[in-house]
This record gives C-alpha cells, structure tokens and sequence, in this order.
C-alpha cells in the first residue's frame, strides 16, 4: 500500500524501512521537529522516569548510566540502554502501565524520581505516581515543534495516491488535520485510511471515515494493524 508517515525525520525513516521490507510503498512526510530544551537535571535521584525516547536526547553524556530508568515502551527502554543504562524496565504499553510499573518498583523510595518529559503532555504524571506515594520531579527536556504541511503530502493526497496514514501522537494527528485544511485538501484527507497508535491520538481524526486503533500503543502494534489491513 500507499502508507505516510507524520513520525520526525529521524523515527519517521525508521519506521519506513520497516514498512518497505513489508513491500509499502513510503512516503516520510515529517509534521514536526524534536528540538532540545536546556534544563538544571543536578541534584540526588533515586530513578529517571521517560515517556519518550526523545527525552533522552537531551541526557548530558555525564549523566549517572547506574540509575534505574522506567521507560513507557520497548522503543523508549531500547533507547535507554544503547545510552549506557544499565537497569532499564519497560512498562511496554502507555501512562497508565508506566504508573503501574513505577508503582510496583519504586514504592517507599526516599529520594525523588526524575522524570524527563516533553512540553506537551497528557495529563499530570507527577500527580498520578503521587497518588501512589511516589515523589517524582518533572523536568522538561524537550518540545516537538511544528513543520509546514509538506507540499508533496498535500500533492499525493490531492491526486489519491494515499492509501494509509499512520498517526503515532495526538499533535501530529492535530497538525495533519490543521495542514490539510489549510493546504485545501481536507476532503481527500478525510477519505484515506488513517491507523491511530491509541483512542487519545485519533481523536483529532473525528471527522475521518476510516479510523482504526492498534491494540497496543506500539509502533508493532501499528504495523500489524496495518497488514490487517485489506489491499
């Protein structure tokens, strides 16, 4: 099939060879960018807590690699340990696991967690660990920003050469929503297949007429939706 990825340049051409070696034809059509936030991460922690792989692009090389990390999915977890941490958990699923997952691991900890996050985030993570007795202290470390609609995304939906969109967050969903308006090919955007990583990143997609949510919250997941998917 004709599949595009919204993922940053980076994911997104990962995400691509896997979809090539599948026999998709791919187009990489980045609807943001990762950029690095400076932040004060000094001080005395007892674990570091990601909900992003991106969070770790911006971990000083001096960071202490003995720390445990407790990492939302593989993906994230993966990024841990080829960054030099040495005990590195995965919740293998979304907030609600990684809760889960801290809960069971760090209850009854005297020094805070660290948790490195993005600008844009749902809902309050510090308040749920919290909930558990958990005292973690937010940091942001990175931001996505916003690229213009790609013209050639614009172009190929215009002339019906998108058989699938893939959606990986609910920002990209929003700004491939936005952008298409904005570029006046709203309607042959509705129309294509759009496969969603969970509920909360379709919703922006309400007005599609094909929506379908992965089982889990994992580029796997995703991908196997998409074989799923009739030709």
């Amino acid at each position: 099939m004709r599949v595009v990825v919204t993922r940053p340049q980076a994911d997104g051409q990962r995400t691509a060879a896997a979809l090539e070696a599948l026999g998709h034809e791919v187009l990489v059509a980045p609807l943001m960018r990762i950029e690095p936030v400076a932040a004060d991460l000094a001080g005395t922690w007892s674990a570091i807590v990601i909900t992003s792989a991106n969070a770790l692009q911006a971990v000083p090389v001096t960071a202490d690699k003995t720390l445990p990390v407790f990492a939302v999915g593989d993906r994230s977890a993966e990024v841990a340990r080829r960054a030099g941490f040495s005990q590195v958990s995965s919740a293998n699923g979304d907030i609600k696991d990684l809760v889960r997952l801290v809960a069971a691991r760090a209850v009854g900890a005297k020094i805070p967690l660290l948790y490195l996050a993005g600008e844009d985030r749902a809902g309050d993570f510090v308040a749920q660990l919290a909930a558990h007795g958990i005292d973690a202290e937010m940091k942001v470390v990175y931001r996505a920003v916003a690229e213009v609609f790609p013209p050639v995304l614009a172009a190929a939906l215009e002339a019906g050469d998108v058989d699938v969109v893939l959606h990986f967050s609910r920002r990209s969903a929003e700004l491939f929503v936005e952008g298409a308006r904005a570029s006046g090919v709203a309607g042959p955007a509705e129309d294509v297949r759009h496969l969603c990583l969970s509920a909360q990143v379709a919703e922006p997609l309400a007005g599609a007429s094909r929506v379908a949510i992965a089982a889990r919250p994992d580029e796997e997941a995703l991908i196997a939706l998409l074989r799923a998917q009739p030709a």
